[in-house]
């Protein structure tokens, strides 16, 4: 990714806007996670419900800390064992810092630090974490290419980042903090 485009992209979400990028596995769509109106259409167009809550991406641990903070030390380093990389953790809210329309319907917020470099490049200038969905309609095989985001979503989403998808086969693997029980493999 140049850095046009990251300033592209950057400005799109700080507008409210929606992104397409490549992540680990799969073509992902992105937006302002406390911008509850770019959350909502995010969630449209994807025809996803808001129950079912979304994953955040961050570049680091530093960028959740606020969520990081209240777990113990054994949990802490259970986190640190797999990040930067492509395991995502529903991690506790006690202190209940991320809206509901990114929980759902769940007390615990899914959490990935990322090691795609599109994905660290991007959540590193905008100073945050980011929305990471898969881009495809709800139901529909999550899309590999720019070509499929382009077709599922045509002008419906407001830029797409130029890069490559990194090297898995499928979605990041979705584990519970509080038991370490697999949720999504």
């Amino acid at each position: 990714m140049n850095d046009w485009h990251l300033r592209q992209a950057i400005r799109v979400l700080r507008n409210g806007g929606i992104i397409a990028y490549p992540t680990e596995a799969v073509w992902g769509l992105g937006c302002d996670p406390f911008n509850p109106e770019a959350v909502r259409r995010l969630l449209e167009i994807k025809r996803r419900p808001e129950h079912k809550g979304l994953i955040l991406a961050a570049a680091s641990e530093q960028q959740i800390e606020a969520l990081l903070s209240p777990l113990s030390a054994a949990q802490r380093d259970q986190l640190s064992e797999t990040w930067p990389g492509p395991n995502t953790w529903l991690v506790p809210d006690a202190a209940q810092l991320i809206p509901r329309w990114i929980k759902g319907q769940h007390s615990a917020v899914a959490l990935r630090v990322s090691a795609h470099p599109v994905v660290q490049a991007l959540c590193d200038a905008f100073g945050a974490p980011l929305v990471s969905t898969s881009a495809n309609v709800s139901s529909a095989p999550p899309a590999k290419s720019k070509t499929k985001v382009r077709a599922y979503f045509g002008c419906e989403i407001d830029f797409i980042v130029d890069g490559a998808l990194g090297g898995l086969d499928k979605p990041t693997t979705i584990r519970s903090l509080s038991d370490n029980t697999v949720v999504r493999s």
